[in-house]
């Protein structure tokens, strides 16, 4: 029996009655309780995990409160990737866990992916007594062994191990601070075995007194980027995935409409602008629409909006951001202005404040402003006109055998309901899905494209999908990423979620086969199984429902039958496996440029015609 189950646990629910009293009075309580209290207060309702024995407190203390739960994961860097996705989803901080030595290590590419993508995670991960440190204790992963706190160090904002157990509570409201202020992202607390058990002094703090809120927006470079606007002859915004993690696409669609303004989105970005919208330009970059690449190079005052610009946004360099005037850049985080190109006007801040001010300043006349521009978007209507929406755009009404890709997108996207969540998975799969799959509603297409790890999108959307319950989720995912993380379907079987798993099927890896082959003229004989993988199969063997298609037709009706069903289905799509998406071959140039260690802009990339 460990300390905690020999102390009497004080009743201090429900928080919010607490809370109400300023003058509520120190309590004495475990250490790991004080952490749970904390948790639930910031409205987590699970920790996503895979148990340990460094972590009996947590769960015993877990049990006792019947409160947050933990959802058992297979793995967990799919504990991880869970979190993310659910803090994505959600907007507030998710958690995870996992115990000493391996379990910490094993969490470390889904954490490093939640680092890349600015998502507020808390991983919690056990380690053995203090009185045991420098012995030699089964998985110790102090200072005295593999040193679990400085591996985390540079994926994460703050990684620590509990000082004492007295400065628990302190401790975990920093590391809380630190994970949802600013610029979001991961924090790693290391939780001793002993020290989480102890009783320590606790005060409920309410969050508000704790962290602060969004980031105050410069309202002078804001009045000058309302100056610009008012001026510009062809504006334009390009919205990054800080739109989405601001919770700021309400805002910019009602900016832009009321501006006439048109929308380009990075391909993390894809979402918070919705792509049946007039003014919506669809993603420029990796995977994106040559609409968004021509009007980008025909702008006077750009306005880019929670995006550094980075490789996969501007294609390693190669597409022109040069507007005439003035590009502006707005983002919560200093550090990223002006990081990969040159900047006319910086405006620190939160998006969603920056849009809301930017919209009010630019309806009311002001003597600075002038008079309201009405935008009669001739040069966008005729250059839309000109331009095709898709590459390649007979494949979509395709009827082949097997499956093309892009009538497999065009399927889906007809079944799918508007709201439902999008989890695209990386390879080939992010190709298809961010040029041929059109984002209609707000926040409902997510890719883990920072750190780029394949199997985020398979075990990541158990995490959204309980983050938004009463919605559908689907995952397009490869065979190859299934095959990493696919036996986190079982953990939908066991929390009863309709998820449903779209599995391009084409025998291994195909965006390295078809790279080799672009770049090399060769396979060189590292990208596909030589057994093929039975997805379908596998499903079955873990509880969900499991299909094979090869046929629009068989796709478009398992598809809808599962986005019915109560439970998870996998669906194995035996797809046309040499279909090269036209937009890899820009990939492809690009990466051959930075092989052969030339300067991006050297190249001459085929552009949009």
């Amino acid at each position: 029996m460990t300390a905690a189950s020999t102390v009497e646990v004080p009743t201090i629910h429900p928080i919010l009655q607490v809370l109400e009293d300023e003058g509520a009075s120190t309590v004495d309580v475990p250490a790991i309780h004080a952490i749970l209290e904390i948790l639930e207060n910031e409205g987590v309702k699970y920790i996503f995990g895979v148990p340990g024995g460094p972590l009996t407190g947590l769960f015993e203390a877990m049990r006792q409160r019947q409160t947050i739960r933990l959802v058992l994961a297979k793995h967990e860097a799919g504990a991880a990737f869970m979190a993310a996705a659910n803090a994505r989803v959600g907007g507030g901080l998710a958690v995870c866990c996992g115990t000493s030595g391996p379990g910490a290590t094993n969490a470390l590419t889904g954490i490093a992916s939640a680092y890349a993508d600015c998502l507020p995670v808390l991983l919690l991960t056990g380690q053995v007594a203090t009185s045991a440190f420098g012995k030699g204790a089964i998985q110790e992963s102090s200072a005295f062994g593999t040193d679990i706190v400085d591996l985390f160090r540079s994926v994460t904002k703050l990684s620590a191990m509990l000082p004492s157990s007295e400065r628990t509570p302190d401790i975990l409201r920093t590391a809380i601070r630190t994970a949802m202020t600013g610029r979001p992202g991961p924090v790693h607390l290391n939780m001793p075995a002993d020290m989480v058990t102890r009783v320590v002094p606790y005060k409920p703090v309410k969050p508000a007194r704790y962290r602060p809120g969004a980031c105050p927006v410069d309202r002078a470079a804001i009045a000058k980027a309302a100056e610009l606007l008012a001026a510009a002859e062809r504006p334009c915004v390009l919205a990054g995935s800080g739109v989405a993690l601001a919770r700021a696409s309400d805002a910019l669609v009602e900016f832009a409409r009321a501006n006439g303004i048109p929308v380009a989105t990075s391909p993390k970005g894809k979402g918070t602008f919705p792509e049946d919208d007039p003014l919506s330009l669809g993603v420029l970059g990796f995977g994106g629409h040559d609409l968004a690449e021509k009007y980008i190079a025909t702008v006077d005052v750009l306005v880019v909006i929670g995006s550094s610009l980075n490789e996969f946004v501007t294609n390693g360099g190669t597409i022109a951001i040069r507007p005439t005037t003035a590009l502006v850049q707005i983002d919560v985080d200093p550090g990223i202005m002006a990081r990969n190109y040159p900047i006319d006007l910086a405006v620190i801040g939160d998006a969603q404040g920056a849009l809301r001010e930017l919209t009010a300043r630019l309806s009311a006349p002001t003597e600075s402003s002038g008079l309201r521009v009405v935008r009669d978007n001739r040069h966008l209507h005729s250059l839309r006109s000109g331009t095709a929406r898709y590459m390649a755009a007979e494949m979509l009404e395709a009827d082949t055998v097997p499956i093309k890709p892009q009538r497999l997108i065009v399927e889906m996207r007809a079944a799918m309901p508007n709201d439902a969540l999008l989890f695209v998975d990386n390879g080939n799969s992010i190709i298809w899905g961010t040029h041929y799959f059109e984002a209609r509603r707000p926040n409902t297409y997510f890719i883990d494209l920072g750190f780029a790890a394949m199997g985020s999108a398979v075990a990541g959307v158990v995490g959204g999908a309980m983050a938004a319950r009463g919605r559908r989720a689907v995952a397009l995912v490869g065979d190859a990423a299934f095959a990493m993380h696919g036996f986190e379907v079982h953990t939908a079987v066991e929390e009863r979620l309709p998820i449903v798993w779209v599995v391009l099927n084409n025998g291994g890896h195909g965006m390295v086969h078809q790279g080799d082959q672009l770049m090399k003229g060769v396979d060189l004989g590292v990208s596909l199984f030589r057994v093929p993988l039975d997805i379908a199969g596998l499903g079955r063997a873990m509880g969900a429902r499991g299909v094979r298609v090869d046929s629009a037709q068989d796709f478009r009706r398992e598809f809808e039958a599962a986005l019915c069903a109560d439970g998870p289905t996998v669906i194995d799509v035996i797809i046309d496996a040499e279909e090269i998406a036209p937009t890899l071959r820009r990939r492809v140039h690009t990466l051959a440029q930075f092989f052969a260690g030339r300067r991006p802009e050297q190249s001459q990339r085929p552009g949009p015609k």
